[in-house]
């Protein structure tokens, strides 16, 4: 069986798309201007879409991103809270993208891979028959590219504009990514043109053809766009929002205190006379939030994913269920737009850690501190948080999800 990686090259600057971004939570996901492949498109950064295609891809064994050397807490934010298990870190990138795809194979060398399918991060696209038909041709040849016929009739010009000859269309084929290569063959291939100062070549089958490596050709879809623009970002955008369907799903979670000196609440510790008491650290704020999430699709809840009696969980932290319900959601291709929690508790005051919370749970859930509300209120000495009992949260979240996964 084939052990194949594939290289996801996002270290361009890319700035031409993103500057039409606003920085209002629409486009740019709240993070203003910067390059193409942080920009979100229904709520999901360009990369993070990248990367999606080849996680969810069942021959793929191993992830590897290529990030420019000011890029790092962008991907940190881009990739934050997806159970992207295949990834296995990233390579920083050279002065230009052949350069920062030498820079990621050598990163692969590692773990030697059989082929590798390299990618730009600016097709977000991709689709899985794609990569399954450039993967079948890698079996048959060395290389292999996706690519769409020329449809357009083509014509070549002079320097002032007028046309001088029309260019016969057939047998031309538009290059696209992902594309293949048996890894040693294309590694040695790059090796060689970086020696010899070979800097010029447009895509990686290039470089194979220069090196003598015959190149198939996958034919791709038209859907496999590639992201150049502010224009092609907004075209995007309109089209995955559109079709999504938002959901709502309400959480709701107790616990008793017992003697200790911290509470977690949200994420955070927090000082106080006693502590939470629960099989694991008893956040009622993230375990509310959890159920929120898993109502908002579906999926059962909390109890169900992580049951009490299971040893596995005693002590763990909360995050850890936060995070996997958050990625329950983007593995059917959801979204969270926006998550409010109420706590119901006489003590500790939770205003001085509001900024602390709504800044772990945005990142956990991938959202701005303002799609993050949080919110306390006293029961007025009535009932058993009147009395000083326990705490309790109730929280709620908007979830927007394919409208063909409508459930």
């Amino acid at each position: 069986m084939l052990r194949i990686a594939a290289l996801i090259v996002a270290a361009g600057r890319g700035t031409r798309a993103a500057s039409g971004q606003s920085s209002s939570g629409r486009g740019s996901g709240g993070q203003g201007a910067g390059p193409k492949q942080y920009a979100a498109i229904g709520g999901r950064t360009v990369l993070t879409r990248a990367i999606d295609a080849f996680a969810r891809h069942p021959e793929i064994n191993e992830i590897k991103v290529v990030i420019h050397a000011d890029d790092g807490e962008l991907y940190k934010r881009a990739t934050a809270g997806f159970g992207f298990g295949k990834l296995s870190g990233v390579a920083i990138g050279g002065p230009s993208r052949q350069a920062s795809v030498l820079r990621g194979l050598e990163a692969l060398a590692g773990t030697a891979p059989d082929v590798v399918l390299i990618h730009d991060a600016a097709r977000p696209f991709v689709s899985s028959k794609t990569i399954s038909n450039v993967i079948a041709a890698l079996r048959e040849r060395p290389a292999a590219l996706a690519a769409l016929p020329v449809t357009d009739t083509l014509k070549r010009t002079s320097g002032d504009g007028v046309v001088t000859e029309t260019v016969a269309r057939a047998g031309l084929w538009r290059a696209q990514t992902p594309q293949g290569f048996q890894f040693g063959p294309i590694i040695a291939a790059h090796r060689e043109a970086a020696s010899k100062n070979l800097d010029t070549f447009t895509d990686d089958a290039a470089i194979a053809e220069w090196a003598g490596l015959a190149v198939a050709v996958v034919e791709d879809s038209t859907g496999n766009i590639k992201i150049t623009t502010a224009e092609d970002l907004e075209l995007a955008d309109r089209q995955m929002t559109s079709a999504l369907e938002p959901r709502t799903g309400t959480g709701f979670d107790v616990h008793r205190f017992s003697e200790g000196d911290h509470v977690w609440l949200g994420g955070v510790k927090i000082p106080h006379t006693h502590k939470l008491e629960g099989h694991s650290d008893a956040d009622v704020v993230l375990h509310a939030l959890t159920d929120a999430l898993l109502g908002a699709i579906g999926d059962g809840d909390i109890g169900q994913h992580f049951p009490p009696s299971d040893p596995k969980w005693k002590g763990a932290a909360s995050r850890l269920f936060l995070e996997d319900a958050v990625r329950r959601v983007r593995d059917i291709g959801g979204r969270i737009g926006n998550v409010d929690i109420t706590v119901l508790a006489e003590a500790p005051r939770i205003g001085p850690h509001r900024p602390a919370m709504q800044n772990l749970i945005g990142e956990v859930l991938g959202l701005p501190p303002n799609r993050v509300g949080i919110k306390a209120t006293t029961m007025e000495s009535m009932g058993f948080v009147g009395r000083g009992e326990g705490m309790a949260a109730m929280a709620s979240a908007m979830v927007f999800v394919p409208a063909e996964d409508a459930r």
